[in-house]
């Protein structure tokens, strides 16, 4: 009796065959906005400076708090007050209004979001212009953008585990983007700690490492593809190589000074991490350990992860060093308008973070620790995401 409701529930829910409601491209487009609007914004901030609160990087940005409050709102109200509603028998009830519980996580993202608009503006005018990503109210807003991240990737998931054939298939590619986009965006709150500068110090591993596994783990485990870990990493590969080709393109030139060097066109960020290539080792690995236990399991893709990513990143940071990489391509020749000219990141120089080898060595080994946390987390939330009905 279940699966008959949950079967035409699905049905009216997403339509014929594999058609996928507005309201969860309604969602799929506040992430994708709030990531782009996001990444824009630190490119004009590399390049212009903070000319106006109505930028139009902030506008992208909070067009996703606007869209995820559509969305969630249609989804709340339509559950609470049309008794013929599909999602009745698939909702849960909050504070009087009922709907799917991804809609109330999406609801509560738009309401952070677009809370710090005001708090972000006000900042600025009593402190002054910043140019940290880390800041109070950045951190509310990030708080936002996440919450609309989970919001969106619960409410996929639950329409894919209640769909069967090609709607589930068609449901399962949303699930994977929207977790693609979630990976761009956290890095986007990792950038001061993970630039190329950074790439040869434990410290970097460790931010790296956190949230990042856990999450591929987690949607491996809940979407059942084979290939999950290289796709959501080859969507954040893909989203980085064109906004790092595709930026420069734009005019622009500062309006904020210090200017220590002169600046024509938007400033993108650097060339994305390898992280496609140990999550393809991931996924190889995930295939033939399905019936490990999971503290083990986690060992053994977690030492793979670390271990390959290393093998990988470490010389290609020493390749983005050289000359051979000053170009479009590999787009190490960008600066900030006022980064000075005296900055080791400047003059293509490693920062040394450990004071000591014992130091290093000791990150290095909370580094391969976190890894292996991070993918237990991430393969136990991973069952509990596949029971997810509402």
């Amino acid at each position: 009796m279940e699966s008959s409701v949950a079967t035409e529930t699905t049905t009216a829910a997403v339509g014929p065959a594999t058609r996928i409601p507005w309201y969860l491209w309604c969602s799929a487009l506040a992430v994708t906005s709030a990531y782009l609007g996001g990444y824009w914004d630190i490119a004009w901030h590399r390049s212009i400076g903070r000319d106006t609160f109505w930028s139009a990087p902030h506008m992208a940005i909070y067009a996703c708090g606007v869209l995820a409050g559509l969305s969630s709102a249609y989804l709340i109200l339509s559950t609470t007050f049309l008794r013929a509603s599909a999602f009745r028998d698939v909702s849960v009830r909050i504070w009087g209004l009922s709907g799917p519980l991804g809609s109330f996580i999406l609801a509560w993202g738009g309401l952070m979001m677009l809370a710090s608009a005001p708090f972000d503006n006000w900042w600025h005018n009593a402190y002054g212009l910043d140019v940290r990503i880390i800041s109070p109210p950045h951190m509310v807003l990030a708080a936002g953008f996440f919450g609309i991240e989970a919001g969106t990737i619960l409410l996929a998931l639950a329409f894919m585990n209640r769909a069967s054939g090609s709607a589930r298939i068609a449901l399962r590619r949303l699930f994977l983007y929207v977790a693609g986009v979630a990976v761009c965006e956290s890095f986007l709150v990792k950038l001061e700690y993970i630039s190329r500068s950074d790439m040869h110090s434990a410290l970097f591993y460790i931010v790296a490492f956190i949230g990042t596994p856990a999450l591929l783990t987690a949607i491996a485990t809940a979407s059942h593809y084979r290939w999950t870990c290289t796709a959501v990493t080859g969507i954040y590969t893909a989203y980085g190589l064109a906004l790092l080709w595709i930026l420069p393109l734009v005019p622009a030139e500062p309006k904020l000074g210090p200017v220590y060097r002169q600046v024509t066109h938007l400033i993108p960020w650097e060339f994305p991490l390898l992280l496609v290539v140990p999550a393809f080792v991931a996924d190889l690995i995930f295939q033939r350990t399905a019936t490990w236990w999971p503290i083990v399991r986690a060992l053994v893709i977690g030492v793979a992860f670390f271990g390959v990513f290393i093998a990988v990143q470490w010389p290609f940071a020493d390749f983005l060093m050289s000359p051979q990489a000053r170009n479009w391509a590999f787009g190490t020749n960008y600066f900030d308008y006022n980064m000075p000219l005296w900055s080791p990141y400047a003059n293509f120089q490693f920062i040394p973070v450990e004071a000591t080898g014992g130091q290093f060595w000791r990150r290095m080994l909370l580094a391969g620790v976190t890894v292996w946390a991070m993918m237990w987390l991430g393969l136990r939330a991973g069952r509990a995401m596949e029971r997810v009905r509402r």
